[in-house]
């Protein structure tokens, strides 16, 4: 068994302290020697230091017995930074409220409030600006499907 992210997937449920915790990515780098395995962690209300230290503990003991305590690694279990795009539909729901900015499979681009968020997309009251530089809020839907980034956009008023 090669130690890959799949491999890592495949034991990180168990490895979760609550339901409320979830997989945003797991990556493991090429190096042969020393492979760093990265796993980036969500929550349905945020996720802290206690509670990647408990998942990077379990998923240590985890990859020790399927492995054996002679493999060499680097392992770093975080969260995702402010200004990492939202990769899950599940991550949507902490954000109501939050403005983002949304990047398109056409190309185009649409920032506005996150008001709720649908089964199959998110609706946001949607920034347009008009040639008189007045900017008008109109509510739009957008299936998840149609979305290719989504940033939250950060204010420092």
């Amino acid at each position: 068994m090669t130690l890959n992210a799949e491999n890592i997937k495949t034991m990180l449920p168990s490895c979760l302290p609550s339901d409320e915790l979830f997989v945003v990515k797991v990556q493991v780098s090429d190096n042969p020697a020393k492979p760093k395995i990265t796993v980036i962690l969500d929550g349905d209300n945020g996720v802290g230091i206690d509670e990647c230290a408990v998942v990077s503990r379990r998923l240590n003991n985890r990859i020790e017995t399927t492995y054996g305590d002679d493999i060499s690694y680097v392992l770093e279990v975080t969260s995702p930074g402010a200004d990492q795009p939202l990769t899950s539909e599940r991550q949507y729901k902490r954000h109501v409220g939050r403005k983002l900015k949304l990047v398109l499979k056409d190309g185009s681009e649409k920032t506005g409030i996150l008001e709720e968020v649908l089964a199959d997309g998110i609706k946001i009251t949607e920034e347009v600006k008009e040639k008189s530089k007045k900017v008008t809020l109109v509510p739009t839907q957008v299936n998840f499907t149609d979305i290719v980034k989504t940033n939250i956009v950060i204010s420092f008023k």
